[in-house]
Order: structure tokens, then sequence, then C-alpha cells
């Protein structure tokens, strides 16, 4: 399978940017997922890449097959671009029985009908559902016919899978059994495969690596584990996973370390330095809920963490930990414990090393500051 070059991609509507110059490469058999709240240009990014949108400026190419090319005025027509998509409502054809909807798109690409029964029995066999293929769409349930609807974007063996939000239907159960199912499936035919998803947990668990989105741009692309537990920005620390927020201003910087008096307080905290920051730069630190304890105020800090006292104002058990809701100052804050026998006054503790500083600048947009929202 081919690597897919997105150069420079630019959408506008009506005067409107909601893609800027956007840039990526995935590569060959890549499971690459489009994550980011509503409104980020996500879906716009794959109806581009599918030729359900024709782009402003840019261009897109699989292998050396060229799609998009503003400069030579070249657009590739979707049913010309051997690309299978999955919508999110599945776009079955509710009066044709699954063979017939899978024979659609043969049937667009005029292959024989004596080489359409082997593909259609194929397809549906890789997921699952070749026993079934006389009954109608409204004799399946949701995730049966999730899976028709897959198999009908594998029966002509396209380049390209695309996926928008194709499990936003499931009920919680289902949805998280699909994606294990998804994701299987995929690593077995070495498709590679382009998703959208507002769900984080779900990128997650699925990708090879992740780009996340935010008014039209592209904030950072790297593998899960690197886009949790090293957000280039404050806005991915907001989107991905839960984090606490706190302002401030460096006071000073000692090799890779910062001092940062934190506005809510006047206290300082020792961060480390990811990016070049100098004297008097406001900040944003962020910390995680899990990478945090509490102790009682009388221990000493122990060392390589900051101290912050805290009082606890709630208590909640979510199954496999507590989650506490402590106030710092003016703000709200948030803690994971296995320990659900804390109240009161408390000291926050937090590695230095699971402290990250943000430019203040990162978090300017209205997108940034509605995420940010979620824990204040």
């Amino acid at each position: 399978m081919p690597d897919v070059v997105v150069k420079n991609l630019r959408k506008d509507f009506g005067g409107n940017t909601v893609l800027h110059e956007v840039s990526f490469t995935i590569k060959d058999g890549e499971f690459f997922t489009l994550l980011g709240p509503s409104g980020c240009g996500k879906s716009t990014t794959l109806s581009c890449l599918a030729g359900l949108e024709q782009p402003t400026s840019g261009s897109i190419a699989v292998g050396s097959t060229v799609l998009v090319d503003d400069s030579s005025n070249k657009f590739v027509p979707p049913e010309e671009r051997n690309l299978g998509m999955v919508f999110q409502s599945y776009a079955l054809w509710p009066h044709m029985t699954l063979a017939e909807n899978l024979a659609m798109p043969l049937n667009i690409r005029k292959v024989p009908k004596a080489e359409q029964k082997t593909l259609i029995h194929d397809a549906l066999d890789k997921v699952g559902l070749a026993h079934l293929s006389h009954r109608y769409p409204h004799q399946l349930s949701g995730g049966q016919q999730q899976r028709v609807a897959l198999a009908r974007a594998l029966v002509y063996s396209p380049k390209v899978l695309l996926l928008d939000e194709p499990l936003s239907n499931l009920d919680a159960k289902l949805r998280e059994q699909a994606r294990v199912w998804l994701k299987r499936l995929q690593s077995e035919l070495g498709i590679t495969t382009v998703y959208v998803t507002h769900d984080q947990e779900e990128a997650l668990a699925m990708s090879d690596r992740i780009a996340v989105m935010s008014g039209g741009n592209m904030l950072q692309v790297a593998p899960p584990e690197e886009i949790y537990e090293r957000p280039a920005t404050a806005e991915v620390a907001a989107f991905i996973g839960r984090s606490n927020f706190l302002d401030g201003v460096i006071t000073s910087t000692i090799g890779d370390r910062a001092i940062v008096r934190l506005e809510d307080t006047g206290e300082t905290v020792t961060a480390v330095l990811a990016d070049r920051m100098n004297d008097g730069d406001p900040v944003t630190v962020a910390f995680r809920p899990e990478k945090a304890t509490l102790a009682p105020v009388a221990d000493s800090i122990p060392s390589g963490n900051v101290g912050l006292p805290v009082e606890i104002l709630t208590t909640s058990y979510v199954g496999s930990r507590y989650e506490y809701e402590l106030r710092y100052g003016a703000r709200t804050l948030a803690v994971d414990s296995k320990n659900n026998a804390l109240h009161g006054d408390l000291m926050l503790l937090v590695p230095i090393e699971a402290l990250r500083l943000y430019p203040r600048a990162n978090v300017v947009s209205a997108d940034a500051a509605e995420l940010m929202a979620v824990i204040p």
C-alpha cells in the first residue's frame, strides 16, 4: 500500500478558512487518526482526501498518483481515486441485500459479474458476515451494519481506507469491542487507514499515529504515547486526557529547570523547560491528575517534587480509582488516587518531571479556552 502525502492543504468556505496550510504524510500500512473537537477541520480534511470536497489550494498524492494539485488545476473525482470510505451513518441501501450493497461499487467500476460474486463473498467473509449475504440492512444489528459498510469499502481492494467516525452510532460496550476488532482487521489487511474521531480514548487505543487538530491547524502529529505523555501545546494536553492548569511567570532559569511564580497564590514551583523560555515569560503549568499524590500537610516534601497546599472539595468513586476535586487558591484541581480516606487540608505533591510548561500565548484561541475550561 502507498504513502499518502498532503501538502499545504487549504479549504475556504464562503470566505472562512477551515483548513490552514495543513501538511502531513501517512506511512504505508499506517493507522493514522485525525483527532479534535467538532469544527476543528478533521472531517473536512478527510473529505478532501476522498474527493468529496475540492481544496482551495494544496496537493494530495497517494503513492505516485497525484489526486489534487492546485498548481496544475488537477482534481481527480472521487469515483476514480480507488479509496474506500465508511461514513458515520453507514449509508447502506435499505432496499438492497448485503450482497447487492457490495455490488454497487463494483458495478460502478464495471467489474464483471462472474468476478463480483467472489469479491463480495471474500469481503463479507473478512468481516464475518458471509453467511448473511442475502439479508437486508434492517435485519442486522448496528454493529453488523457497521461491518457491512466496512466490507463495501474493502470489496474493490482500495489503496487507502477512509473512516469518518464509523463507531459513533454504537453503544459504549459494542463500540469498545468494535474498535478492537477493527484495529485487528486493519493490521491483518495491512491497509493504509485514515480515521476521524473526536473520541480521545478511541484514538489512543487504535492509532499508530495521531494528528491533533484545532481551528483548522494540526497542533501535533505523533504516536499515542508521545501525544499523551509529551503534549506539544496546552491545547493538546487539554484535549487528550485530563490536565490541571496553573498560570504563572518565569522568575529565573537554572539549566533545564525554570522557577515559576504562580499567579493564584504567589508560590513558586520548579518545572522542566521543554522549550526555550526566558525570565519574565508568562507560562501555563500543566500536570495530569494521575501524576500527583496527596499527603498530610505535616509531611515533608519528597526530593524531586513540588508541594501545593490544597483542600479536598469532593470525592468521586469511578471503579478503578477515586477522583478528588481540590481547591488551590481560586483554582479547582483534580487528582486520582486509590485511597478513599482522604479529607480536609492536604499537600498536593507533583514530581518536577511531570510538570510541563507552555507559553501562555498557546492558549489564547477559542478552541483552547473551551478545552481548558474542562478543568479550571
